[in-house]
């Protein structure tokens, strides 16, 4: 089989806001060509993020803005069957060129995460985002992604775990965060701040609207709401 794999990262909630891109490409199924390289989005740097992903605005400077390497990535891309895990890398492929008045790419994509909901039962209607879904096919996953704050939520839900904190049980008001995310949020079952709290980040991005930044997002939002202060 042969494809290019795709993954792009965002300086913030803005899903145009390129920051770094790599593709891999693969012919027999074996991998024969990878390129990756920061990009200059041209916008401000989330804190929440950077802890994602560890690329500042500094790291970025000097670097190719997006329409300084269509041709680069036009050639990995246009007709070739380009896999990504949910439509985060396509919308954001899409709206960046689209930002910058530029052809789009014109791949022939294939969503990961719907061949792994319509191929086992066990992640059909959630938990399919990809670190559930490697662990579902053996396949170890090297993930670089917030470890502070993943350390620092562990933390805290140990805490929770003997808390009887009853601000912890009223509904989510977050004003951080988009009327309608909080709307399916609670549709979901993470109607109250343990419940979102005690969740797995891959089961919260699984909500529609909500990638797995902003699942992030939502954590810390709620890391400044009142209980906390009590």
């Amino acid at each position: 089989m042969n494809f290019v794999a795709l993954d792009v990262e965002t300086a913030n909630a803005d899903i145009s806001s390129i920051c770094q891109i790599g593709i891999a490409k693969f012919k027999n199924n074996k991998l024969i060509d990878e390129w990756c390289s920061l990009i200059d989005p041209e916008d401000y740097f989330d804190p929440i993020n950077i802890y994602i992903h560890g690329i500042t605005e500094t790291d970025v400077d000097g670097a190719p803005k997006i329409n300084e390497v269509t041709q680069k990535i036009y050639g990995y891309l246009d007709g070739v069957l380009t896999v990504c895990h949910t439509h985060f890398d396509r919308v954001s492929i899409s709206k960046a060129f689209d930002k910058y008045d530029i052809r789009i790419p014109e791949p022939k994509w294939l969503d990961t995460a719907r061949v792994a909901r319509r191929t086992w039962n066990e992640v059909s209607w959630s938990g399919y985002g990809l670190k559930n879904v490697c662990e579902l096919i053996g396949y170890e996953l090297e993930v670089q992604r917030m470890s502070e704050f993943n350390k620092a939520l562990e933390i805290q839900r140990l805490q929770l775990s003997e808390s009887e904190d009853p601000g912890l049980d009223e509904t989510l008001v977050l004003p951080g965060i988009n009327k309608l995310i909080i709307q399916n949020l609670i549709h979901a079952g993470f109607e109250t701040y343990k419940k979102l709290l005690l969740a797995n980040i891959d089961d919260i991005a699984q909500v529609p609207g909500i990638s797995v930044d902003m699942a992030y997002k939502i954590l810390e939002e709620v890391s400044k709401c009142p209980w906390q202060k009590k």
